[in-house]
Formats: C-alpha cells, structure tokens, sequence
C-alpha cells in the first residue's frame, strides 16, 4: 500500500508542523482516500535554536532615534538615511506639505512680473550639480565619485522636477537645500545600484557620504557643514520617517533582541542545515524504513521548501544506499537553485542525477520567490508543475497545502 511521507521545510516547529500534516491529510484524502500519511517532523531536534539564550546579541546601550513611545528622534541622520534608502523624495514631500500648510494651503502665490521664481531657481541649480570638485579627496571618495557621477544628472532632473511641481509658485522657505541634496543623493545611489538592486550594491563609508551631500547643499546654497536639519526644515525628515515607518519602529528598537530570536528557526534552521544537515536527512531515512517495515509501500516524499533540499541530498547521496523511495515530491522548493548554484550537499552542479534517483515530481508557484523550476537543470528527470495560490510572496510560500489544485495534480501521479 503506498504511502506519503510529508517532510516540512524551514522554521516549523511542533504546533505548525501539525497545522501543515492535517492540511495534507485531509487535501490528499479528498482524492486518494486510500493513501495514509506519515509523519517526518524534523525541526525541534535537528532545527536552530540559541542555545545559549542570546548571549551573542549585543545588548541595546543607546536609545537615540527611538522615543518611549516609539516615534522617532528628529536629531537622528541615520533613522532619515534608512528612510531615504526606501524613497529618496520621501523627505522633499514632507518638506512641500509643510510649506503648502504654512500658506493655509490655499492657492499657489503669483510673484510680480519679470520676477523669477524662487523654487524654479532651486530646480535649476540641482539640474546642474557636479562632484568634480571632490575627486582627489581620497581612495574611497574618489571611488564613490565615480559611481555617482554617471547618475548625478538623472537624480538631480527627478529632484528638479519634484521641487517644480511641489513647490514652483509658492513663497520661499528656508532649509530646502540639505534635503534637496540628500534626495539627490539617495537617487543616485538607487539609480547607481540597479533598478531592482541587481547592480553590485555601492560601499560607502558614511563620512564620505556626508562628505558628498555637504558639496550639493553648497552648491544648492545651503549650509552644507551646518546641522543636519537647518532652520524651518527642522522636524520635516522625523515627520516624513515617522509616516512611513511608524508602524516598524517600535520593532527596530527591539531588532537585536525580539526580532533577531523570532527569526530564528526560519533562518537558522537553513544555516544549521548548511553544517548539521545529516540529522535532518538521518530523520527522512527513519520514517522512510518505518513505513517501509510496516508494509506501507510504496513510499512518496512530500516535501516542502528546506525538506525538498534534505530529499534530493539524501536521495544523491553517492556514499550510502538510498532509501526505497519510488516518488519524489518537492513543493516551493530551492533543490534546483541550489544545483545551479554548485550548493547542493550530495550533489556537484556537474554532476548527473544518480541513476537510482526516483521519479521526481517539482511544484512551484510563479509567485513564490522561494519555488524554483526543475526540467531545465535537470533534462528528464524532473517534471514541473505549476500551481497559482492567488496570493503574493512570501504568502505564496507558505499556501501550497490549502491549495486543492495541488492534490488534483498530484493524484494521478501517485503510485496505485
């Protein structure tokens, strides 16, 4: 009688791993009512854990840029630098609201005629920043320089354009240089890293950061030596920082502590596997011969995510026999990925899938950014099967067992 071992994937633990088991059970029984379920739960004796309670964690000496109630402090540059590395006009925006509530936000203010705009003055002088003159400045500037030069036009134009639209029209107001200058900066490293972050990400030591928007804001006519946030501008970046990031800040506070430990057993269980991946593939082996010496023969692997990674190891293992297993099932999984990569334990990425390796049957979802495709790495040993959960990532990781479709593919395809 055949039968299905379900193997779970990274930081299941006992509770969840029951959730998933009955999820299969139940979505299996609806088509082959005839096939039983076992169980390979792995995660809380081979799973990651601190065992020492946390002592590698660096206790929290300083609470600058977090308040009580978890806004944060308008004298820190850095929580604006980890704003403006998610939108760099995120400040400049802040900054035109507050100068439209200043007006009342009534109606653009005309200026005399033959009198120049102020804003458009503004917007023309960030079309037109340079950085040549900080080459020379030292290994590390130089280096950022160069980068930079090639996006600074671009960067400035966006900013140019934002300062026309938010602000052309309007009475002047102090303080625009500084932010202007970081929102150019901001873009340009964006720019220089890729649209998608697919550039090799810019090294930048934050002295010459500074070093490089203190020379825009001179530029743009502003104090660039002076505070970080100058006259009627001061607030505007905590503002623009606490709207958007509010929600995460009372968790930033705590990162180093309850963060980094509820992490844990989805990231530490990957790393542990990297060095202490034989327990997990022992556990898959074990409930393989114990379905097989009960007469539940024979047996299919499910597995999903990491456990996919444990199978295919354990089943190309070159130095020992493989278990009796007739069908691989890998669901969401990053076996293929790994291959590719030259990361797989038991297997090089020259190498062929043994010849005793089982029928293997890979299911991913588009939208799962954790599922990869088999059939072109490994050319007829891998049959793919897609799947559409309807939900984005990383849902879509985590929704293949609620989904029928899965069952409905993967019946015919079971051993009678």
């Amino acid at each position: 009688m055949t039968s299905v071992v379900f193997v779970h994937g990274t930081g299941v633990r006992a509770k969840s791993y029951e959730k998933s088991f009955a999820r299969v059970v139940s979505g299996l029984g609806r088509v082959r009512a005839d096939i039983p379920v076992a169980r390979c739960f792995w995660g809380e004796e081979h799973g990651a854990s601190l065992g020492l309670g946390g002592a590698s964690l660096p206790v929290r000496t300083k609470n600058r840029g977090v308040g009580g109630d978890g806004a944060l402090d308008e004298d820190d540059p850095l929580a604006v630098w980890a704003l403006l590395e998610v939108d760099p006009l995120a400040e400049l925006r802040e900054f035109a609201q507050a100068a439209k509530a200043r007006r009342g936000g009534g109606a653009r203010a005309g200026f005399a005629p033959g009198r120049q705009d102020p804003w458009q003055v503004m917007a023309d002088k960030a079309r037109g920043l340079s950085l040549e003159a900080l080459t020379g400045g030292g290994d590390s500037l130089d280096e950022l320089v160069a980068d930079l030069a090639p996006h600074l036009g671009p960067a400035g134009g966006r900013v140019a354009q934002e300062i026309s639209r938010t602000l052309g029209g309007t009475p002047p107001a102090d303080g625009i240089e500084p932010i202007a200058a970081r929102a150019v900066y901001a873009l340009a490293v964006q720019r220089a890293e890729g649209p998608h972050g697919d550039e090799e990400p810019l090294e930048v030591d934050g002295a010459d950061r500074d070093t490089v928007v203190g020379a825009l804001t001179d530029q743009l006519g502003g104090a660039g030596r002076g505070g970080f946030v100058a006259g009627a501008a001061k607030g505007v970046a905590v503002r623009a920082l606490n709207s958007y990031l509010s929600p995460l800040s009372s968790l930033a506070h705590t990162f180093r502590g309850g963060i980094t430990k509820g992490s844990v057993p989805a990231s530490g269980d990957i790393l542990r596997y990297q060095v202490r991946g034989a327990g997990v593939r022992a556990a898959i082996r074990a409930a393989v011969r114990d379905e097989i010496e009960s007469g539940n023969g024979p047996v299919v692997l499910l597995a999903h995510s990491l456990g996919g990674i444990a199978c295919v190891d354990l089943l190309a293992d070159p130095t020992e026999e493989p278990p009796e297993v007739e069908l691989l099932v890998t669901v969401g999984s990053q076996a293929p990925f790994l291959y590719e990569l030259d990361a797989l334990t038991a297997l090089r990425r020259d190498e062929p899938l043994p010849g005793a390796f089982p029928r293997w049957i890979n299911v991913y979802d588009e939208r799962d950014l954790l599922g990869f495709v088999g059939e072109k790495v490994f050319p007829g040993r891998v049959t793919d099967l897609r799947v559409n959960t309807r939900q984005p990532f990383p849902r879509a990781h985590t929704s293949y067992f609620v989904h029928q479709r899965l069952y409905d593919l993967l019946a015919p395809e079971l051993p009678k």
